[in-house]
Order: C-alpha cells, then sequence, then structure tokens
C-alpha cells in the first residue's frame, strides 16, 4: 500500500513511530502521542547500510513482524495541512528509499484513549537489507561494532532501551533489553581492542 492511497482526501494523518522516529521524527507535526499498534512485535531484524552502518558492516535496526498476540509501543505523530505532504516526502527517503520499507494503515492506541488510524513503516522480509532473526548475543555484537552516516548503532539501540524506561515503564520488551544488555557487554572488549 503507498502512502498516497492511504492518506487520500485526507487533511490530518497519524504517523507511527517504534524506532529511531521515537526520538527523533525530523518533520514538523501537530502533537504526538505515546501509545501501540496491536499485532506486531518489534524486532531487530532490519539491516542498514546507511544510517547506522555500511555495506561492509550493515547495522541492525528494528521492524515489526505480524504476531496476533504482540503488541509494540512507540509513538505516533499527528500531521495536518501541508505537514502530511511535506511528512510523507521526507519519509519516503528516509524509511523507504534508503530503508525498504512498506507502508500499511494500522489502528494506533493512545494511552488512555479510543485508537485512531495510523501510517506505519515496516520491513519486509523480501528486502536485501533483511537480516532475519538471530540471537542477542549476535544481534548484540554486530550493533556494538556498526556506525553508518547517522551515527553509531549502539546510540540508537540506546536511545531506543530509554524511551522505553521513560516513557512505557510499564511495558516488558525481552527483546529490545536482552539485546542492550549483549551490546553493552560487549562495549569493553571493545575499547580493551583499540
Amino acid at each position: 500500500m503507498k502512502p498516497q492511497d492511504i492518506i487520500a482526501g485526507k487533511t490530518s494523518l497519524w504517523i507511527f513511530g517504534y524506532g529511531s522516529l521515537v526520538w527523533k521524527p525530523d518533520f514538523k507535526y501537530k502533537r504526538s502521542k505515546v501509545g501501540y499498534v496491536a499485532g506486531y512485535k518489534r524486532r531487530f531484524w532490519h539491516g542498514d547500510n546507511f544510517h547506522r552502518g555500511n555495506d561492509d558492516l550493515p547495522g541492525r535496526v528494528v521492524t515489526l513482524i505480524e504476531d496476533n498476540d504482540a503488541s509494540t509501543w512507540g509513538v505516533a505523530f499527528e500531521v495536518t495541512g501541508s505537514q502530511v505532504e511535506e511528512s510523507l516526502k521526507y519519509l519516503n527517503v528516509r524509511e523507504t528509499a534508503c530503508g525498504g520499507y512498506i507502508t500499511r494503515a494500522v489502528d494506533f492506541f493512545p494511552e488512555g484513549e479510543s485508537p485512531v488510524q495510523a501510517l506505519v513503516y515496516i520491513a519486509t522480509s523480501d528486502n536485501p537489507l533483511y537480516l532475519g532473526p538471530a540471537s542477542p548475543e549476535e544481534i548484540g555484537a554486530q550493533i556494538a561494532v556498526c556506525s553508518g552516516k547517522t551515527g553509531h548503532n549502539l546510540e540508537y539501540l540506546l536511545r531506543l532501551a530509554e524511551f522505553m524506561r521513560s516513557f512505557c515503564p510499564q511495558v516488558e520488551d525481552p527483546h529490545l533489553f536482552s539485546i542492550e544488555a549483549a551490546a553493552l557487554a560487549m562495549v569493553p572488549y571493545l575499547l580493551a581492542a583499540q
């Protein structure tokens, strides 16, 4: 589904972020809300050879995997008027052109409020950068050594973990926190090797 199909005739749109968008949307928006989408789990299964890695050492960033029993917490941003077109133009470069994501319309559940439809970008397994599952130790080790044009892959991981602790302290995210622990355990070894 293309973003323009989802927004046809709308003057307002919610965009759900579950990775770097939670701390760095880089587009103008009217307001934001913390909440979740149901039926998806967040996984560090997508490769990144631009923002957080390169062709030789692709970093790992998150995508959403369908799972009826799961939910993923993040932030939805409401864009209105000219912000709709501007934000989608920007995100189509950031997510679709560089990262190979598709778009879907999902129900977003803001904390304590009724759900709203939101646009979400999801990397799929048919993408050449898709890395798939690995153990927390393997993923953490990869993240600990990768860096790209936007910064170190470890920064991405730590910022996402910090967001969850600060804004969603009631939510358990074993995948995220086990990878954080594995990556941080690698840091002393990396420093010693320098």
